[in-house]
């Protein structure tokens, strides 16, 4: 037999060619078009499947190229559609129980939560080594935001926080215009919002003394979490939490994130050096000013300084709009070019020209027409997303497969000091509403001023009270 008469050398030759012919095949291909191996697959974890989770599950599963493992909210109301879609995924309302007895089983969360709950679940997943993607605004408070930024970098896991305008294509395209010096020295900024589109600058049943019975669906101490015991109603859920203290950051926190990212990332902005802020008023009879304390007030304007790295440029001075509030219109710029989308914009200003653009910075465009109409602007620089503002869950899912060190559109590196900037609007208001009664009626402001900022050291200079919103207090046995 041919068999017999081959040598032994060449038999183990001919078996090793074999056997690196079997190896160099693709697991997709054995699968056909479109197969993703299991091995291949993103194993997530969820954390809140209401709300915001609707996007950040299904784009992240991305009809299957990636695994739903295990599933987690307070309320089995938010909870029906993915227990139905994932009835695999075992379910839980604790967090800290789903990672107890799942954490072996998945490589990377998402959190879908109230902003109160952000950093404590966030902090317990990375710590288990876990990759996260948390929604916007990162935390709900200062502190977190810094701890979070470290613990990212000493867990050495994959981040993003679900602002997910920094995947989009004119995001980059204005980081690159504005570094390039397309409008020259920028030295004002203006972001306006529409929000809040829920309730603010209300009174609230807590300070109604109102109350109603819990759902059977709900786990209330649960839903409360970090924040000070309250009875429950049914106005601060689904959603409209955004507008309560306890848990939401207001219109700020919420569209802040979207807004403030496209303008710190294209200047480079670090810790702010000041702060001040006004607020819309509230009147429950005629000279009868309200405060309503619980919640956030319905309009604010916040104005804060940044030092530049640009020679030509002292400082930056960067404004905040909300509640319908927008910024003056330089001479010679058509109102209604500026104020194009409802959702809000930004604008530039800069030495040689204007740039304005909308949510996520789309549509960016340069004024005076005249001067920039026909000229071809720089390309983007930054590498563009696959998917745009859509990819974003995405973008994540692949840099955990490829592990840390994978570029992100926004890493906790990224947003943690951007939503520590964001933050320190709502620091100024809370201080701008803090009042001591006044001997013989009335009331003293003692916060109505500019706040000094130490950024390093997290710590307002020259109004100590004020510093009580950097980091609250956690209740019961919640800690990061």
């Amino acid at each position: 037999m041919k068999f017999a008469s081959l040598s032994r050398r060449k038999f183990i030759q001919g078996s090793a060619l074999a056997a690196a012919g079997f190896t160099i095949v693709p697991r997709h291909v054995l699968g056909g078009s479109g197969f993703t191996a299991p091995s291949d697959k993103l194993n997530i974890a969820a954390v809140g499947c209401g709300g915001k989770a609707d996007v950040n599950i299904r784009m992240a599963y991305n009809n299957g190229s990636d695994n739903m493992v295990a599933l987690c909210d307070v309320d089995d109301r938010q909870a029906k559609k993915f227990r139905a879609q994932f009835p695999k995924a075992p379910y839980f309302k604790d967090y800290r129980q789903l990672f107890d007895k799942e954490a072996k089983n998945f490589e990377a969360v998402i959190i879908s939560t109230p902003d109160h709950m952000h950093a404590p679940i966030a902090m317990a997943a990375m710590q288990l080594g876990k990759h996260v993607y948390c929604e916007k605004p990162l935390t709900h408070d200062i502190y977190e935001a810094r701890m979070l930024t470290e613990a990212a970098r000493k867990y050495k896991v994959v981040t993003q926080m679900g602002n997910q305008g920094s995947s989009g294509d004119d995001t980059r395209k204005i980081e690159t215009w504005i570094q390039k010096g397309v409008i020259g020295h920028v030295h004002t900024v203006s972001c306006w919002t529409n929000r809040p589109v829920w309730p603010q600058g209300v009174r609230s049943p807590k300070d109604k003394g109102e109350s109603q019975p819990v759902p059977s669906e709900v786990d209330w101490d649960l839903w409360l979490g970090t924040a000070p015991a309250r009875d429950y109603h049914e106005a601060y859920m689904p959603t409209r939490w955004r507008g309560y203290w306890d848990f939401g950051t207001g219109a700020l926190g919420d569209m802040g994130c979207h807004f403030m990212d496209v303008p710190f990332r294209a200047l480079k902005l670090k810790y702010p050096t000041s702060v001040e802020c006004s607020v819309g008023s509230v009147y429950s009879d005629f000279f009868k000013e309200a405060f309503y304390d619980d919640v956030c007030p319905p309009s604010s304007a916040i104005h804060l300084t940044f030092p530049s790295d640009d020679k030509k440029v002292k400082e930056i001075k960067f404004s905040w709009y909300d509640g319908g509030i927008r910024p003056q219109v330089p001479d010679g710029i058509p109102y209604e070019k500026v104020f194009t989308n409802i959702d809000g914009g930004m604008m530039f200003i800069g030495s040689k020209g204007i740039l304005v653009a909308e949510l996520f910075g789309n549509n960016p465009r340069l004024f005076p027409e005249e001067k920039f109409g026909d000229k071809k602007m720089p390309d983007a620089e930054k590498p563009l997303v696959e998917g745009k503002t859509d990819g974003h869950q995405q973008q994540w899912v692949k840099a955990c497969k490829q592990g840390y060190g994978a570029y992100t559109s926004s890493s906790f590196d990224e947003s943690g000091p951007l939503t520590e900037t964001v933050l320190m609007g709502n620091l100024a208001t809370r201080s701008y509403l803090y009042r001591e009664p006044k001997t013989g009626g009335g009331f003293t402001f003692p916060g109505r001023k500019k706040l000094f900022w130490d950024g390093v050291n997290m710590k307002i200079t020259n109004f100590d009270y004020a510093n009580q919103f950097v980091k609250r207090q956690y209740r019961g046995n919640y800690s990061l």
